[in-house]
């Protein structure tokens, strides 16, 4: 009997679109990439992760030769943040904590859990970080011995200007932590010139991969001091980069197909051009979206300047006939899923512009928001159409 082999065929696409933060649309060759079964003590999968690693530190404009790691870790961007912030504060450090929106948030929430003292600066979720804020709280807190920041604040899309506050957290030699979820692979970031000592990620958002593993950018020198400082055993960041440069391997079971697709990923990042070249196809992507959205009538939260192409919150409309639910469901028996606001301060709804979407897809969606406004009856001033 004559055998053959469908692992690479291409299925029919019957997924939906999904215009979220992520885990978000993939390629089709993302998805092919983990009908693989690998051995995690396999010497190719461990060159395949050395090779992620390198490529990781590569994107951050560092490498191992400039002093710089990157460490692998099992979970979501969560766990990563988590595996950061508990094993490198010591037991007497202080955390300060930027907050604009419930990332910033939950830094704080996973730095007291571990017993960490903490201060924060809050500012409102469409508005940036302020750097002179940052600095009058160093000034007059000498304690604090890290700060950490959200680049992109995922909960609006504002952009937080880390290359300003980098710069304050050097100048009082205060270590600085980035939350760079979001952000990282979609928008241009120089890890040396940021002042970043510490950078988390993860696979899904930016560059494209699939749920399940996150990374940390670290100093060497910074990432050796931490020393014993680590409050958990699956979450020591320093074992964890040890049993990676020792042999090459997990402390644990790594997710194996998740990485695997993680590698296919970071290949397609680099034919589409790096992080310019797919920072330019999300620009796009949200020219589209504003153009479109605007034209409707639907207002964005956070102002043109400091919005980030990653994601977009809007204003509900103020016709009592909307109901969020029904926008969502119909969006979503239409194969357009979108995301629910996160927001504390007004009702809204988020659309995300990264993953395996074009702009094509953003005018899809753009046609099914009208389409279901319309079957909604739902009448929106346009007023802000020019906004």
């Amino acid at each position: 009997m004559n055998h053959q082999h469908t692992d690479r065929v291409t299925p029919p696409r019957t997924d939906k679109l999904l215009f979220t933060p992520g885990p978000l649309t993939t390629s089709s060759t993302v998805k092919q990439a983990m009908l693989r079964d690998l051995g995690s003590r396999d010497a190719e999968f461990v060159e395949v992760v050395q090779g992620i690693r390198q490529r990781l530190l590569a994107l951050a404009g560092v490498s191992q030769a400039a002093g710089y790691e990157a460490i692998l870790m099992q979970g979501s961007g969560t766990f990563g943040i988590e595996a950061l912030v508990s094993s490198v504060i010591p037991r007497d450090g202080k955390l300060l904590v930027i907050i604009n929106g419930a990332y910033g948030k939950r830094i704080r929430d996973i730095a007291q859990r571990h017993g960490i003292e903490t201060v924060t600066i809050e500012v409102a979720e469409n508005t940036p970080a302020i750097p002179q804020q940052v600095s009058e709280s160093l000034a007059g807190n000498n304690g604090i011995t890290h700060v950490a920041l959200v680049h992109c604040e995922t909960s609006s899309g504002v952009l937080n200007p880390v290359q300003e506050i980098g710069a304050v957290v050097k100048g009082f030699q205060r270590t600085f932590i980035v939350d760079a979820m979001s952000s990282f692979g979609g928008i241009p970031l120089d890890v040396i010139e940021s002042g970043i000592d510490y950078l988390a990620a993860s696979a899904n958002k930016c560059l494209e991969g699939v749920p399940g593993i996150s990374f940390v950018i670290a100093k060497h020198a910074q990432l050796l001091a931490s020393g014993d400082a680590a409050r958990s055993v699956s979450l020591d960041l320093l074992a964890q980069w040890q049993g990676l440069e020792n042999n090459g391997q997990f402390r644990f079971t790594p997710p194996t197909h998740v990485i695997l697709a993680l590698h296919q990923a970071l290949l397609e990042l680099d034919e589409e051009g790096g992080v310019a070249g797919r920072a330019k196809r999300y620009a796009s992507n949200h020219a589209t979206l504003l153009k479109g959205m605007r034209r409707m009538g639907l207002r964005e939260y956070v102002p043109a300047e400091s919005q980030s192409h990653i994601i977009t919150t809007f204003l509900f409309p103020q016709d009592p006939k909307f109901k969020f639910e029904e926008f969502y469901q119909s969006l979503s028996d239409r194969g357009m899923v979108i995301y629910p606001g996160k927001l504390n301060e007004v009702d809204c709804f988020r659309i995300g512009n990264i993953g395996h979407l074009f702009e094509n897809d953003i005018e899809s969606l753009l046609n099914a928001i009208e389409a279901t406004l319309t079957d909604m009856g739902v009448i929106i001033s346009k007023q802000f159409a020019n906004h």
